[in-house]
């Protein structure tokens, strides 16, 4: 079989490009994460292509490699740059309003469902989120009312958050 790394390559992204996507989503926290991640995948693949399409030999095999190594560099990148309180605040504004114009969900019952939601979290992890965001307080804060660590405060928030999305989602 002959090789035509560009069509082919092309070709053989867009019959993964499903596969990539669940790949992705899987592990990443957020559905717009694993779209720039399957993008970015399709610009590297034919960045390597052009630079030295004879050295494919498995093409298959290369997208999934290059699929694991963006997962990697995400995770690193997460890392290197934690979320911080303005980026958190984007995240429940955006759980509290409609994600896209088709969304048939009113902002009242989103915000009503997302309170509901607050009230099932733990004592702890729900005093967090109030004193974070209605109060306006910062980790430190938090942590010293709490006697608990700025850490803690950090995980309670991501914790309650991330229960909000899971069941905000079920409502989408």
């Amino acid at each position: 079989m002959t090789f035509k790394p560009t069509t082919e390559l092309t070709h053989l992204f867009e019959a993964q490009r499903d596969t990539l996507d669940r790949y992705f989503r899987k592990r990443t926290a957020h559905a717009w994460d694993a779209q720039d991640l399957v993008q970015e995948l399709y610009l590297r693949l034919l960045r390597a292509d052009r630079h030295n399409p004879d050295a494919i030999r498995n093409p298959e095999a290369y997208l999934f490699t290059i699929a694991a190594n963006l997962i990697r560099e995400h995770a690193a990148m997460r890392q290197r740059t934690p979320v911080g309180g303005e980026e958190l605040e984007d995240v429940l504004e955006k759980l509290a309003t409609p994600c896209e114009a088709a969304a048939q969900v009113d902002r009242a019952v989103r915000r009503q469902r997302l309170g509901e939601l607050i009230q099932r979290l733990p004592s702890k992890c729900r005093a967090v989120l109030v004193m974070h965001y209605r109060d306006e307080l910062g980790y430190r804060e938090i942590g010293e009312r709490l006697a608990i660590s700025p850490n803690m405060v950090k995980k309670y928030i991501m914790k309650g958050l991330a229960a909000c999305r899971t069941g905000m989602a079920r409502y989408d």
